[in-house]
């Protein structure tokens, strides 16, 4: 079992924060997942025929992650929060890309709702994981860049384990180690709101949407949520 802690100075910072986490366990990614390809091939004609957009800076839910990254010194036009970064590649490119059926389940989940999105292989995570204030120190391999290792500055926000840093800026970029791929069997996705209060509904919506993609490909799915109000979750 792996715990999930948001420390109390990020829960002090953003006391509005709340995280659902959606698990799998016994993920089946070499199967054809009909559902997720039918959710993304729908967002893609919706924004062709301009029914539907996805949420820009402009928006409440993107302009939160903006303020929260300014506050821990990080250029959020400069470095995205994941869901700005894919709803703008998406507009301009008008699709979304395929990456394996697991990530792609929660990029139409993300960019749907606006809510920025992640994804752990719960196999290799050593340890439990924080939300906390980087000192530093820890090492960070970003996704794709196998040779790469960063040190995220202090006083930005990551997830980390006992190993090194999981995500840098909050929810910027996912590291390699923890990646998803087809072969991943057990997963924690991430989904995110600063603003319980206002957006609290819309992530549990998103979560149980993710949770119907994700379940007739797994043996087993549950959610978890973790905020200032429960700041500890065992997945």
């Amino acid at each position: 079992m792996t715990a999930f802690r948001i420390s109390p100075a990020v829960a002090d910072a953003f006391p509005g924060t709340l995280i659902a986490l959606v698990t799998a366990t016994g993920l089946r990614g070499h199967e054809p997942w009909p559902h997720t390809t039918a959710a993304l091939e729908r967002l893609e004609r919706q924004l062709a025929d301009g029914s539907w957009r996805p949420a820009d800076e402009a928006d409440p839910r993107i302009e939160a992650w903006h303020t929260a990254y300014r506050s821990f010194g990080t250029n959020p036009r400069r470095i995205r929060p994941s869901v700005d970064a894919l709803g703008r590649r998406m507009a301009k490119k008008g699709s979304l890309p395929r990456i394996n059926p697991a990530v792609d389940s929660y990029n139409a989940v993300s960019v749907r709702h606006g809510l920025p999105a992640g994804a752990f292989d719960l196999d290799h995570v050593t340890g439990d994981v924080d939300i906390r204030y980087a000192d530093g120190t820890e090492e960070f391999t970003p996704l794709g860049e196998p040779g790469t290792v960063e040190n995220p500055k202090p006083g930005e926000i990551v997830y980390a384990d006992t190993t090194g840093v999981l995500t840098r800026h909050w929810n910027h970029r996912d590291a390699h180690r923890t990646r998803v791929t087809e072969d991943s069997a057990r997963v924690v996705f991430a989904l995110e709101t600063l603003d319980a209060s206002r957006d609290g509904h819309l992530l549990k919506t998103a979560a149980e949407e993710l949770r119907d993609l994700l379940a007739p490909h797994t043996g087993q799915t549950a959610v978890h949520y973790l905020g200032p109000r429960q700041p500890r979750a065992t997945v």
